[in-house]
């Protein structure tokens, strides 16, 4: 691993940095006027000798511009593939980090910046803690990310690049997570980590998925698959449709389908097994690959909240193999244009093991894809 940065770093000078390209990839635009706006407003947002509210102000617009109103088209040779008609992919790989976690990332930096904090604490095995990087170095905030000591993660560069300070931590993901809490805790810094008192600010960004496919459908689809680790993207967007519906905006509430690795997540155990809670699984049977690595969880911090959306809308839940996993990303990139990781696919195989169980009817079906390559 690189050599740790000096946790003290913190660029607010506002030099064009080449970590802020990352901003526009995959957005629709990609023109100058653009990247010098998301460049001025950085200045403004990172640098404390401007008064909190223009920060703030400069922040959001960062925000609203970079993060969310992903794509979501159809995928007609899916639909073709699986003989289910009106299958739509919501695409979460065109946030600037390639992942949803931008949602949550940018969602708790900016509460951490309303609330006075100066520093931000999260642990990771990649994905998010290059998220919250991001976002706290567009913020001028310190940013203290925790990381298992056997995890060898490519996205580590990227963290560092971003003026972020690494801790390796002799510990699984579970274990590095407590630490990370303790930090925060113990220096007062913002607790990014799922399950900690900020859940509710997570669940709030992540109900933002619900809302954009209400925007391009004008209703709640049938159901919405996603792929599950610790089950807070999932309890998220139920929640966002639980507002909708509640508010008159859809029609029906959709089946919440989850998928995950094969017996490696205790949301999809607890489902399969009718228990009334998640339950810890033995850490040592749970076996790491590269194509799980994003969905195995022993402990799913925010399961408890996911099982309840998947049973209290009616839905599905089932294990997906690694075999699987890699052909349905080989099949969204060969037929669909799309890029993306083979363990974001798990929620739209689950939807294809139901519709094969149950022979779902014609209706319009929502995929998340959490992330690309």
């Amino acid at each position: 691993m690189s050599e740790i940065k000096d946790e003290s770093s913190n660029n607010t000078n506002g030099n064009t940095r080449s970590t802020e390209l990352a901003l526009l990839d995959g957005a629709i635009s990609e023109t100058t006027e653009i990247f010098t706006d998301i460049e001025t407003q950085k200045r403004v947002a990172a640098s404390p000798e401007y008064p909190l509210e223009e920060r703030l102000e400069a922040y959001e617009d960062i925000f609203e511009s970079q993060v969310g109103d992903t794509a979501m088209n159809r995928a007609r040779n899916i639909e073709r593939e699986v003989g289910l008609r009106q299958i739509y992919l919501k695409f979460e790989g065109g946030n600037p980090t390639g992942t949803q976690k931008d949602r949550i990332a940018f969602a708790q930096v900016m509460d951490a910046l309303r609330r006075g904090f100066d520093a931000i604490t999260v642990a990771t095995c990649g994905n998010y803690g290059v998220a919250v990087a991001l976002a706290s170095y567009l913020a001028g905030m310190r940013c203290i990310i925790y990381i298992p000591e056997s995890y060898r993660t490519k996205r580590i560069a990227e963290i560092e690049e971003l003026d972020a300070h690494i801790e390796r931590v002799p510990a699984d993901y579970e274990g590095a997570v407590e630490v990370s809490k303790q930090r925060a805790k113990k220096d007062e810094i913002y607790d990014a980590n799922p399950g900690g008192e900020n859940t509710a600010v997570q669940l709030r960004a992540y109900g933002e998925i619900a809302y954009e496919i209400y925007d391009e459908l004008r209703d709640a689809p049938v159901s919405v698959s996603v792929p599950v680790s610790n089950g807070t993207t999932l309890a998220g967007i139920y929640r966002g449709f639980v507002s909708l519906y509640r508010r008159g905006k859809t029609s029906r509430m959709p089946k919440i389908i989850a998928g995950s690795s094969f017996r490696k997540n205790p949301i999809i155990q607890a489902f399969l097994k009718n228990l009334p809670h998640c339950e810890d699984l033995m850490a040592e049977q749970i076996q790491e690959t590269r194509v799980n690595e994003p969905l195995i969880n022993w402990h799913s911090i925010d399961g408890d909240y996911a099982l309840e959306a998947i049973r209290k809308s009616g839905g599905f839940a089932s294990f997906v193999s690694d075999k699987n996993m890699m052909y349905y990303s080989r099949i969204i990139r060969e037929q669909e244009g799309l890029n993306v990781l083979p363990a974001s696919t798990a929620g739209l195989i689950s939807l294809v093991n139901s519709h094969r169980s149950e022979n779902l009817p014609h209706d319009r079906y929502v995929a998340i894809i959490t992330g690309r390559k």
